[in-house]
């Protein structure tokens, strides 16, 4: 190709690159006057417009305050309140549904109801796994309440009778093992109110449990301790009839085992007597049940049919 045709080729390039870059600010300039604010966005790489576009778009939006969140302080009187007429209602599952949103609380008070809510809803359940899931449970609230406050009677109550029970799920062995300190808790609540009728028909219990053990389980005691827990039906009936003197009729069970309790010391119209109160009472927890359906097979063992 000869010098003078390469100069005219050239120079129609040069002509159709400047054409080209003429259209290019046409268009730029239209856009720009329709979006002035856009303008440097098409002057960047892709990944930043991409990253700081939307924080172009953010930055539009009005910022709103985050307010600090505070927690409402607890009027635990309230609660104890709202959990006792559950309680004296016998709302079982109501109850622990209520409490347990205060499981992780600093209050003996509401603690030690947690417990006893927790034992309650384990009696009423005819699933045992689930009974023996909720005794353990209780203990873990009982034990916490009693860390809190140990000149708190109720505190001491429930650690023993969670104690005790935890215990039958564990063996005779622990359960011997256990009995010391059930008892110590058991008369350390005593001491801190006397006027407590569960505490004291608690402790006749205790006593009845092993003056009733039979001589295989004393063997047992024997060999594990030199000096095993014993007691006597003498004593049992002191601790049972001093909680009736307490608060006469405040529980079914107290009058099946100051009956049962008789009957086993030949006492037979005392046993009768008894009997029929706790077969009489008027069933509506699963210890009423208990003791009204044990009442009725021991008072056919001393002759009298339901």
């Amino acid at each position: 190709m000869s010098s003078s045709a390469t100069r005219f080729y050239r120079t129609i390039r040069k002509f159709q690159a400047f054409r080209n870059f003429q259209i290019i600010r046409q268009i730029f300039s239209r856009n720009f006057r329709n979006s002035s604010k856009l303008w440097y966005l098409y002057c960047l790489p892709a990944p930043f417009v991409t990253v700081h576009a939307f924080s172009f778009r953010r930055s539009k939006e009005k910022e709103v305050p985050v307010e600090e969140v505070k927690e409402e302080p607890v009027d635990y009187k309230d609660v104890i309140d709202a959990a006792e007429k559950l309680y004296q209602e016998f709302k079982v599952q109501d109850l622990y549904d209520f409490l347990i949103k205060f499981k992780d609380c600093e209050n003996d008070e509401v603690l030690w109801r947690l417990a006893r809510a927790t034992t309650d809803k384990g009696k009423a359940s005819a699933d045992q796994e689930e009974k023996r899931s909720c005794m353990f449970e209780a203990f873990e609230y009982a034990k916490k309440a009693l860390q809190l406050n140990e000149n708190n009677f109720a505190c001491h109550k429930w650690y023993a009778v969670l104690l005790d029970y935890t215990g039958e799920y564990e063996g005779t062995k622990a359960r011997i093992s256990n009995s010391f300190d059930v008892k110590k808790h058991f008369l350390r609540a005593t001491e801190l109110n006397p006027n407590d009728a569960t505490s004291i028909h608690s402790l006749g219990y205790w006593c009845f449990v092993f003056a009733d053990m039979p001589w295989y389980t004393h063997k047992l005691a024997a060999a594990l301790f030199a000096t095993p827990p014993t007691s006597t039906y003498s004593e049992a009936l002191y601790y049972f009839q001093e909680a009736e003197k307490v608060d006469p009729y405040f529980y079914s069970m107290n009058l099946l085992m100051i009956g049962k309790t008789h009957l086993r010391m030949k006492n037979y119209l005392a046993a009768k007597s008894f009997l029929l109160k706790a077969r009489d009472y008027p069933v509506v927890t699963p210890d009423d049940k208990k003791a009204h359906e044990e009442a009725i097979q021991l008072l056919k063992s001393v002759g009298i049919k339901s």
